[in-house]
This record gives C-alpha cells, sequence and structure tokens, in this order.
C-alpha cells in the first residue's frame, strides 16, 4: 500500500511539473504576444508622413491596428485614401488560393478595389495616378511560396518606376525562427517564387523588402523609396501568435507551421486538406496504402473546388504534430506520403518544381535519398543565403 502511495505521489509531482512548464510557457507567448507592437501600431511614425496626402493602401484582413481595420482605422484619423489594392485571397480574404479577384468597391467604406492577382499583379501607371504614397500591411508566413511577397515586389517595382514613396508597416514572421529549404533556381521563378532564397527565409516583409532593393531585384535594377515602420519588442527568437488568419486555408498557428512542409503536396497528386476544418494539417487522398485516418474534403469558403471534394482520403493527421518545435522542413513526410502513394496517376506534377524552386527535390523523393542526403544538398545554398541574409536584418538573429 506505501509502495501505491509512493507511485501515485511520484505521478502527481509529474504532472504538476508539466502543467506548470506548460503554464510557463503559454505565460511567456501570452507575454510576448502582448509586448510586441505591430508596424501599423506605431502610428506616431508614419501617421504624420500621411497628412495632406493621397494615400493608397496595399492591405487584406490582416491590416488591422489594434482589432480595428487599418483603412477604418486611417479615415477616422481624416487620412484621404484613395484607393485599396488587394493581393491574393481578395481584401476580406476569402478568395479561393488561385482564384481570380475582380477590381470592385469595398462594401464598408465606398473605396475602389484594385486586385493585384491573375493578369494584373503589378500596379499600373493609371493604378497610381494621383498617388503620393502607397502603404503595405500585410501580414505574411515566412514561406517563399506565400504571394504576398511576390505581391510586394510588384508594388515595389512599380512605385520605384512612378517616384512614388512606400511605407512598409512590419509584422512579425511566426515561422522567423529558422531558415530552411533549397534556394530558388533562376529557371523555375514564377508568382510562388520570384527570388534565390529558400523555402523558408526568416525574414519579416519588412526586412525581405529590404533585400529585393538592395540585391537590386526589381527590374532594370531600379530601387523603391522606402520605409520601414519596424516592429517593437519582436526579435526571430520569439514565438507570434496571429491575431487574424492570414488566408482561408492557414486557419490556425498549427496549419502556419506546417505550411512550409505541406505544401509542396499542392505540386502532387495528394489533397492537403483544403475543405475540411483543418487545412494544411492533414495529407491524403483516395489511394493511400494506410486507411487508419480519413477526411472528406467539402466545398466551403475558401475551397471552392477542393481536390478530391466529397470523396474519402485517407493518409495523415498532423494537427498533433509538433510543428512549431521541429524547427524545420520535415522531410520525413514528403518520404512518407510518397512511398505510401498506390494510385494510377503520377505523384507529381509540374507545379512541385516551382513549389521547390528546382527539379532535384522531387528527384530526391523519387530515388529514396536519405533525409541527411536531402538536407545536405541545399546547405551550399543555405550558408550563402544567411551570410546575404544579415545585411538586412533588422531584428536580433535566432
Amino acid at each position: 500500500m506505501r509502495k501505491l502511495h509512493f507511485l501515485l505521489l511520484l505521478i502527481l509531482i509529474f504532472a504538476n511539473s508539466c502543467y506548470s512548464q506548460h503554464k510557463s510557457k503559454l505565460e511567456t507567448r501570452e507575454i510576448e504576444k502582448e509586448t510586441i507592437l505591430v508596424g501599423a501600431e506605431r502610428m506616431d511614425i508614419y501617421l504624420p508622413l500621411l497628412q495632406d496626402k493621397k494615400v493608397a493602401i496595399v492591405g487584406n484582413q490582416t491590416s488591422q491596428v489594434n482589432g480595428v481595420h487599418l483603412v477604418d482605422t486611417l479615415l477616422r484619423l481624416n487620412v484621404s485614401i484613395s484607393k485599396i489594392l488587394t493581393p491574393e485571397h481578395g481584401f476580406r480574404g476569402t478568395a479561393d488560393a488561385g482564384a481570380h479577384v475582380a477590381d470592385g468597391i469595398d462594401n464598408v467604406t465606398g473605396l475602389p478595389l484594385v486586385s493585384l492577382y491573375g493578369s494584373h499583379k503589378k500596379p499600373t501607371p493609371e493604378d497610381l495616378k494621383g498617388v503620393d504614397v502607397v502603404v503595405f500591411d500585410i501580414q505574411d508566413v515566412g514561406a517563399r511560396f506565400y504571394t504576398y511577397i511576390s505581391t510586394m515586389h510588384y508594388v515595389m517595382e512599380a512605385c520605384a518606376e512612378q517616384s512614388v514613396p512606400m511605407i512598409i508597416l512590419d509584422r512579425p514572421n511566426p515561422n522567423g525562427f529558422y531558415v530552411d529549404g533549397p534556394i530558388l533556381q533562376s529557371e523555375n521563378k514564377s508568382f510562388v517564387g520570384m527570388h534565390p532564397v529558400p523555402i523558408v527565409h526568416g525574414m519579416t516583409v519588412g526586412e525581405y523588402a529590404g533585400m529585393i532593393n538592395g540585391e537590386h531585384w526589381l527590374a532594370n535594377g531600379v530601387q523603391c523609396k522606402l520605409l520601414v515602420v519596424e516592429c517593437e519588442g519582436y526579435d526571430h527568437t520569439k514565438r507570434y501568435e496571429l491575431p487574424v488568419a492570414p488566408s482561408p486555408n492557414l486557419p490556425n498557428m498549427q496549419a502556419i507551421y506546417l505550411y512550409p512542409t505541406l505544401c509542396l503536396f499542392e505540386g502532387t497528386v495528394m489533397s492537403c486538406g483544403r475543405g475540411t476544418d483543418f487545412p494544411f494539417q492533414v495529407i491524403g487522398c483516395p489511394t493511400f496504402v494506410d486507411t487508419s485516418f480519413s477526411f472528406v474534403p467539402h466545398s466551403k469558403t475558401g475551397a471552392s473546388k477542393p481536390v478530391f471534394a466529397d470523396k474519402v482520403c485517407f493518409g495523415r493527421d498532423y494537427r498533433n504534430f509538433d510543428a512549431e518545435q521541429y524547427g524545420r522542413l520535415n522531410i520525413g513526410i514528403w518520404k512518407d506520403i510518397y512511398k505510401n502513394y498506390t494510385g494510377e496517376k503520377p505523384f507529381f506534377n509540374s507545379f512541385f518544381t516551382k513549389l521547390a524552386g528546382t527539379k532535384d527535390l522531387q528527384k530526391a523523393i523519387e530515388m529514396n535519398d536519405s533525409e541527411e542526403k536531402i538536407r545536405d544538398s541545399w546547405q551550399d545554398g543555405l550558408k550563402k543565403f544567411t551570410e546575404m541574409r544579415q545585411k538586412y536584418l533588422l531584428y536580433k538573429d535566432f
């Protein structure tokens, strides 16, 4: 009986220790969230620069100041906003990935909306006519193929060509605590990868914009007159929980941490969970070998025509995987999913190379190269990138 009491006591001590560690972790995370001020909240810096100016806003649903949309906030402060330029997913962030987003009028403010997605990715001279300054405020997630940084590139280029200054209201990078993946090769350049950077670049949009300018990546080497309003209290060692979902299919932090790894399956026959309540937290298809886990995609907001709509998909569930602490791309997931696919259709399609930035990754997975060999294959490129990256960091590195 005494042994049983002693064992129960040990269990209680261990459970209390685990709870204390978990509570401490949550409290630390909450403190970080409270003490970080995003660029949009530092109005004392940029508001004087907008007075008596015609302003264009590049924003979406993440462009908020203390829970109020930046556009609404600035209008209340009598800033003259002439138009809103919108990225992929639209101004309110509800459009499907890759869907055409039309120009229009914002129902809330009555301001004209100019879509920068589809065939019209770069603002035209007409779009910037009469604009004195462009303000960019969009939450990014730190993956090369997340298209908001591509939109930023084209806006910077247009501003440089039309001599319009640009203000970037910086926001923390939720995946800014590591750098990983192959460097994009120039022949694979596209809107889902415009620059020679790894899949996970570990930079905020403000830092990234500095790199675009500094490395002369804009057309004809032009440079944008740029002001970055930095975050206060942020550095690359910190985790930042996003207050607003950055796009319809990244609904929570688990999806955001998994996204740099799982998005590559968009270039395969697999479903990434679009059309479920847990996109980018599962992978599957109807012909996966292991049938112990299943999900069924359905048409919904942000995923009107999901892959394998209304069909049972078998695969893997990563909702409980500690993606945050993993802190690098998960090569094992790529290898596991490929190994367990048995369908007749080819596993990979041409989009995979655009996402990976290189043909070598597909070949390595097909050849069943080890995780170590695959990771070693991109180390030389990463070393050169990290040296370049240091020149543009605005915050303490990890």
